[in-house]
């Protein structure tokens, strides 16, 4: 079996951080090729990454602005383009957004340019293109060819960088796979600057037994996606082959439509009655705005052909947190 090398940008974060533990667990398969172990694996992030990847031999951190670090990186099979400015910061700061979602997106492509041989190229986009056009309306349901109307600074940039993906990969650059995750339900740790945050924090607050705040109103639909199935979308991304993988617009995951009083249920239900009681109910008009101008449904038939498939309900994206973080409850 031969070795392969690939490269995670935010390796050191959440979703980087179970990536680089599933490529090292099990063989990979790249673009449709065969299954190789990975034998380097580059980390690359503002911070270190967690002690048990830092510890492997197979891994390399690099850390440092993305842009700055690239000319170091060396070669790579694949790269999974992970990092960036989440949506909350992007609008506060318009400049960093654009720096390191559009900028860094490009220098990132740029270097994969760079190879002899063009390596599999994972752009992780989001939910955020979609948004209710002010002169159209709310967007409804989305399927494999609704046309993205991005109404935030963080969705106009992926977008941009989607389409930088598309034309990189038209011109025999790189073997680009753009996804668009789902909000992604739970995460652990603290919160970060995602308006979207708080579809984590009323599930994983109140299983640590503190108090959390809903800024919308409890029936509010919400697409999510647990963090195994979403790593399931990126690397199914990775190892498709190019024809089965077929147009080189973004794909969306698949999603679990739901609620926060849904998902406060079965808070309850997986947890315990009474728990989703640490949950202050608070609407904030300007995150509700944001929020309900997302869609919440879903049509993939795209990703299901991948075998890719959403969650049935939310008491098991519960289940499964607190089956990898036990000490989470």
């Amino acid at each position: 079996m031969t070795d392969v090398r690939v490269v995670i940008t935010g390796g050191a974060g959440f979703l980087g951080s179970l990536l680089a533990r599933r490529l090292l667990a099990a063989p990979v398969v790249l673009g449709g090729g065969a299954a190789a172990r990975v034998g380097e694996l580059v980390l690359v992030d503002l911070a270190p990454p967690p002690p048990d990847l830092a510890a492997r031999e197979e891994v390399r951190a690099v850390t440092g602005e993305l842009a700055a670090v690239l000319g170091g990186l060396g070669g790579a099979d694949a790269v999974f383009h992970l990092a960036g400015v989440v949506s909350g910061a992007a609008e506060a700061d318009f400049d960093l957004g654009l720096r390191t979602n559009v900028d860094g997106t490009r220098a990132l492509l740029e270097y994969a340019r760079g190879h002899r041989v063009p390596p599999v190229l994972v752009f992780s986009s989001s939910l955020a293109v979609f948004g209710s056009d002010p002169a159209i309306g709310p967007v409804g349901g989305v399927d494999d060819d609704t046309l993205p109307r991005p109404q935030s600074s963080y969705g106009i940039q992926k977008f941009i960088g989607e389409q930088l993906v598309a034309d990189y990969t038209r011109k025999g650059f790189v073997r680009g796979r753009s996804v668009r995750l789902m909000t992604v339900s739970v995460r652990p740790g603290r919160p970060n600057a995602a308006v979207s945050g708080f579809l984590s924090g009323i599930i994983r607050e109140p299983l640590a037994g503190e108090r959390a705040l809903c800024p919308v109103p409890p029936d509010t639909p919400v697409a999510l996606s647990s963090p195994r199935r979403t790593l399931d979308g990126i690397l199914r991304a990775a190892s498709a082959d190019d024809a089965s993988w077929g147009s080189r617009t973004a794909m969306n995951l698949p999603a679990l439509t739901t609620t926060p009083r849904e998902m406060a249920a079965a808070l309850d239900r997986v947890a315990g009655a009474g728990t989703s009681g640490l949950i202050d109910w608070r609407d904030d008009p300007e995150t509700g705005a944001i929020v309900r101008g997302w869609p919440a449904r879903f049509h993939t038939p795209r990703a299901h052909r991948l075998g890719l498939s959403a969650e049935e309900s939310f008491d098991d994206i519960v289940r499964a947190y607190l089956s990898d973080d036990p000490a989470a409850g």
